[in-house]
């Protein structure tokens, strides 16, 4: 029978399209394992993405809500019993400016300018660790973005390395024995993409929202650190 012959045979045994799961399951256990990975890293991806989303609109919300009290309030002290400012990332500013300006006040003969500016530091402080709080689990969309195309391609080269071994055991280099093994281990980069590119997108997304919200909470504190200096000034 002629090669063309053959990979007639074959192209009428084939299936008419990708079979994602049949792909998996034909693959070398190496290749499987890649795979396996690069699934949960999507899965997980898509995770924080959905958990990210919902977690800014619930932090914005509060806030908003939080600062229209705010500076409607003349007893800063009593923000120390209210337990809506410890919930949100504004009250948590807040009350570390209040807790550093009744700290400073407490000593006798206090310098105002040593007490505005210890004041301004532990504002600075709370806004930078409640960016730092908010970003914590976009790392892994920035490790994903950046790692995961390359698990794929690890992937990839395990596979076709397969392939060619196949070709030196059966002595055959048609396609019909070389084709599924380089379409598995070219699934395994088509899942490092699947599972890359949400990642980077949402990173970069969400990088800057948090950049865009941090620079509101430092708004709000350089107002709150006015108000503070203020009083300060009047004692």
């Amino acid at each position: 029978m002629s090669s063309i012959a053959i990979l007639a045979q074959a192209a009428a045994a084939a299936p008419q399209r990708l079979n994602p799961i049949k792909l998996f399951l034909d693959a070398d256990v190496v290749v499987q394992v890649v795979m396996v990975g690069l699934l949960l890293a999507a899965v997980w991806t898509w995770a924080i993405i959905v958990g990210f989303s919902l977690r800014m609109g619930s932090v914005r919300r509060n806030c908003d809500k939080f600062e229209r009290q705010f500076w409607k309030v003349s007893n800063l002290a009593s923000l120390r019993e209210d337990s809506d400012a410890k919930r949100t990332a504004s009250g948590r500013v807040a009350l570390a400016g209040i807790d550093e300006w009744q700290r400073s006040v407490s000593v006798a003969g206090f310098n105002v300018d040593g007490a505005s500016q210890r004041v301004g530091s532990a504002l600075d402080a709370a806004v930078a660790e409640e960016a730092d709080t908010l970003s914590s689990r976009l790392n892994f969309l920035a490790t994903t973005g950046a790692v995961a195309p390359f698990i794929g391609l690890f992937g990839t080269v395990w596979g076709i390395m397969n392939s060619f071994f196949q070709i030196g055991q059966q002595q055959n280099s048609s396609l019909a024995v070389v084709a599924p093994g380089i379409s598995e281990a070219l699934f395994a980069t088509a899942l490092g993409l699947f599972a890359a590119i949400p990642a980077v997108i949402a990173y970069n997304r969400f990088s800057h929202g948090v950049n865009h919200f941090e620079a509101r909470l430092q708004r709000f504190a350089d107002r709150f650190h006015s108000l503070i200096s203020s009083r300060l000034e009047q004692r």
